[in-house]
C-alpha cells in the first residue's frame, strides 16, 4: 500500500507525516486490497476555528473511495477521515461479496 501526503499552503510536520502514516496503515485491516492512500491537507481561511481540512482519498480495484472531514487540528481531521473510511471500506467489502 503506498501512502502519499500532499499539504497545501503549508509545510507538515514529521510529526503530523507518521501520525497520518500511522492513522492510514490501520485502514488496511479493514480492505486488504488497498493499492493507494492519498491524503490531502488544506487550511481553509486561517485564523478561524475548524479551519482545518484533510481529505482521503482510497484507490481499490476498480473504485476511488473518498472522505473529506473539517476540524480544529490535522489530527482530529485525519482521525475522524480514517473512521469514516473504515465505514466505506467495510460497505465495498459486502458489495465485492454479494458478487
Amino acid at each position: 500500500m503506498e501512502i502519499k501526503i500532499q499539504s497545501i499552503h503549508f509545510d507538515a510536520t514529521e510529526k503530523l507525516e507518521s501520525f497520518i502514516e500511522k492513522k492510514t496503515a490501520k485502514l488496511e485491516k479493514s480492505f486488504e486490497d488497498i493499492q493507494k492512500v492519498e491524503v490531502q491537507l488544506k487550511v481553509v481561511k486561517p485564523a478561524t476555528a475548524m479551519n482545518k481540512e484533510a481529505s482521503i482519498t482510497v484507490t481499490v480495484p476498480g473504485s476511488k473511495l473518498f472522505v473529506e472531514k473539517t476540524c480544529d487540528t490535522f489530527e482530529e481531521s485525519v482521525d475522524q477521515c480514517v473512521d469514516a473510511m473504515k465505514v466505506q471500506l467495510s460497505k465495498f467489502k459486502e458489495k465485492l461479496r454479494e458478487r
